[in-house]
């Protein structure tokens, strides 16, 4: 699947691992799993693959997030990600990830 990046700090925080907006600093373990999550969704051909890993969590959010999806990185923070279905295909091969939030606050 395709993955793009709605906002720049979540790019910059999976290829250098570091945001330069100060705002946006997480710590090192949750920016290596939170690449290690954006690398497996990168190998699967759509998102329903990611309903095979368990420990990810994927589901379809619902209330004021309706229209996202998400997966876990840890139990305190997911990525949440629009899923964009192109020629008429079932199944989402672009998801542009729109945030990596800690969804307890």
């Amino acid at each position: 699947m395709i993955v793009t990046f709605e906002e720049d700090y979540l790019r910059e925080l999976y290829e250098s691992g570091r945001t330069r907006d100060k705002k946006y600093r997480f710590q090192p373990h949750i920016v290596k799993k939170y690449t290690r999550v954006v690398d497996l969704m990168m190998v699967q051909s759509n998102v329903m693959d990611l309903a095979r890993y368990g420990g990810l969590h994927y589901e379809h959010l619902h209330g004021d997030k309706e229209g996202l999806s998400s997966v876990r990185v840890n139990d305190q923070y997911r990525i949440e990600f629009r899923e964009i279905i192109e020629d008429e295909k079932t199944i989402a091969e672009v998801v542009s990830i729109t945030e990596l939030s800690n969804h307890y606050k």
